[in-house]
């Protein structure tokens, strides 16, 4: 199951990405109010939606691919590494999870959720879906992205300005921090946590006193990149989930520039009918013993196994 896109399609699709998060760049203090990142549907897979006035969502979705032509063939290389997928494996997910961040640590998935009056941290069976474990935050949290550092999980919440450490056995709440912005997504890279807020920002801190010790502007071809979600760390690059698209990011975490673009288009539809309502993309774990990757979408019922395939 190899999902291909020709060349100029491609081309096309990411420079409306560009354009798209370019014009939200210029808007990055404007964030999504409850309504929309809790409810936001998922655009129809053939519409290109250009950014309203008030931003509700970043959508570039693919076009109808243009006849070949000789000005097609000459046509620039992007500035970044362009992957498709394979679908290896597809694993049940629970379909009520409002997935907000993924980890696979000594097989095991750790899953934050979202939503108010529905958030919990899990540890999910990566064979059969099954919650083994779970901790639920209070009413007035919603949960966002997790990370494991040693003996603990670290998870965010979204406009609180609340994190929680947990005891990653237990569960058992350690402690709390606090940041001046809003949580989206949670990374480690094995030296400091990496924290989005759904801007162009990524945030480093100390994993020990919570302080931020840096932060790097994302850009692609020189125009920022907002809405960054979901993340993972893998192999010295940052990988991360674009809100309300089928695309990752890979980004270089010393300059920001992004020098990947991973395509997801059409992945659920690589597995049965979905008997429920679904929302957007959302979710990525690495197994570094092996190198499998993991992705899966907020209210998903399947959690795939993928392959990148170099373009």
């Amino acid at each position: 199951m190899i999902k291909r896109l020709p060349m100029r399609r491609f081309l096309l699709i990411a420079l409306l990405v560009i354009a798209a998060l370019a014009f939200q760049g210029c808007q990055n203090s404007a964030q999504p109010g409850n309504a929309e990142r809790e409810n936001a549907p998922t655009p129809p897979a053939t519409a290109t939606v250009a950014p309203p006035a008030t931003p509700t969502a970043v959508v570039a979705t693919p076009v109808a691919a243009a006849p070949e032509s000789t000005a097609a063939s000459t046509a620039p290389a992007p500035p970044f590494k362009r992957y498709t997928y394979e679908v290896v494996n597809i694993f049940p997910h629970d379909p009520a999870a409002f997935t907000q961040g993924l980890v696979y640590l000594d097989d095991i998935f750790y899953e934050g959720t979202g939503r108010y009056g529905q958030s919990s941290l899990r540890k999910v069976d990566p064979a059969t879906g099954n919650v083994l474990q779970q901790h639920d935050l209070a009413e007035e949290f919603f949960g966002e992205g997790i990370a494991v550092v040693g003996d603990d999980v670290y998870q965010l919440t979204w406009k609180n300005g609340t994190g929680f450490v947990y005891d990653k056995e237990t569960f058992a709440e350690n402690r709390r921090f606090s940041y001046a912005t809003e949580g989206w997504g949670l990374a480690f890279d094995g030296q400091h946590l990496i924290m989005s807020d759904g801007s162009a920002t990524l945030y480093f801190l100390d994993p020990t006193t919570l302080s931020e010790v840096r932060r790097i502007d994302v850009t692609a071809a020189g125009e920022p990149v907002v809405r960054l979600n979901e993340l993972e760390y893998i192999d010295g690059r940052v990988l991360a989930n674009i809100w309300q698209t089928d695309y990752i990011v890979q980004i270089d975490p010393a300059s920001g520039v992004v020098d990947g673009v991973i395509d997801l288009t059409g992945l659920l539809s690589q597995a049965p009918p979905a008997q429920s309502a679904v929302d957007v993309l959302n979710g990525i774990a690495y197994d570094s013993a092996t190198g499998r990757l993991f992705v899966t979408g907020k209210l998903w019922p399947y959690l795939f196994e993928i392959r990148l395939i170099e373009m």
